[in-house]
């Protein structure tokens, strides 16, 4: 079952020490808002799949997009993501700022699985809000943090809009004022031969244009949602993955979830409680292990359509649909 106990949320100004109460609930494991130029970010633990886990659980995230890794400095960076010219070209001009870059993630990069959407680049950004900085600065690791508001919702950019959608879902709000820039951030794809501008945001097109050259510009098409991670193939594992298993063959392994007797190398268990929470945090990580045992097939059992539920289902889906 998922979390629907409220939390008491408490609200602390930017000074030290409500930074550091922040920075202290963060290494816990605990959902902080707080605010960056662009809008409030509701910020976990980058690294912890728990953490993660409970960012889609808060915002009731409808599937498990990618969320950008926030860093203290581009620095920091260089342990997570692998930078090429052009990318420190952006970086060294445009950070810290309204700028996130999605790079190919490295094999020993401890973010979570979860944030990245199971893919293989990272999106990750240097905000320019002196708390977020500050505050980044005393958690001392990434902290995935998308728009701290309920999926679907306007984005904050005062700390009552937080409060407004997430009371009773996030430990603590940073209050830091009005945001700046009052959009999301610019989100640049640096991971394949060409630039590509995933979203508009707080840094244009100009001023890419300008340090790279021709930036490619996605047509918008609803079955291909112009952000990392969206389309079916780049879910896919090498194995073929067949849904709402019973049963499995004899070059099948199963993923499944709940009480199950099942046991053994080719059995993972998402939750054996049943716990949506912990499912969305094994995900990612699950499917690959399966997918390294060279099986041909993956079969998954049925997982509950409801909260958390829904975005398993969804990225199950994607990871089953036929391939191109």
């Amino acid at each position: 079952m998922e979390s629907t106990d409220p939390i008491k949320t408490q609200i602390v100004d930017d000074g030290p020490a409500g930074i550091a109460r922040a920075a202290a609930l963060l290494r816990e494991g605990r959902l902080v808002a707080f605010p960056t130029e662009t809008v409030y970010g509701l910020g976990g633990d980058a690294t912890s799949d728990r953490a993660v886990a409970a960012i889609f659980e808060a915002k009731r995230r409808p599937s498990f997009n990618p969320l950008i890794s926030h860093l203290a400095d581009a620095e920091q960076a260089e342990d997570l993501v692998l930078f090429d010219d052009r990318a420190r070209r952006v970086a060294e001009t445009l950070w810290p700022g309204p700028l996130t870059l999605v790079l190919p993630r490295r094999a020993d990069s401890p973010v979570s699985l979860l944030a990245s959407a199971g893919l293989d680049s990272l999106a990750i950004r240097v905000p320019a809000h002196p708390a977020a900085r500050r505050l980044l600065a005393a958690v001392g690791r990434p902290v995935a943090a998308p728009s701290a508001n309920v999926s679907g919702a306007v984005s904050p950019t005062t700390p009552q809009h937080v409060l407004d959608g997430l009371s009773g879902r996030v430990s603590l709000v940073v209050a830091g004022g009005r945001c700046a820039v009052g959009l999301e951030s610019t989100v640049l794809d640096l991971t394949g031969e060409q630039p590509v501008l995933l979203r508009p945001g707080g840094v244009t097109i100009e001023e890419l244009t300008a340090l790279l050259g021709p930036i490619a510009v996605p047509e918008k098409d609803p079955d291909r949602p112009a952000s990392p991670g969206q389309l079916a193939s780049h879910y896919a594992p090498r194995a073929q993955v067949r849904l709402n298993a019973g049963a499995i063959g004899p070059d099948e392994v199963l993923l499944t979830f709940g009480p199950d007797l099942r046991s053994g190398p080719k059995v993972m268990n998402l939750s054996d409680k049943g716990d949506l929470a912990e499912a969305a945090a094994n995900l990612f990580a699950m499917l690959r292990a399966l997918d390294r045992t060279g099986a041909g097939t993956i079969a998954v059992a049925p997982i509950p359509e409801t909260g958390l539920g829904a975005a398993i289902n969804d990225r199950l889906r994607r990871a089953a649909a036929p391939r191109p």
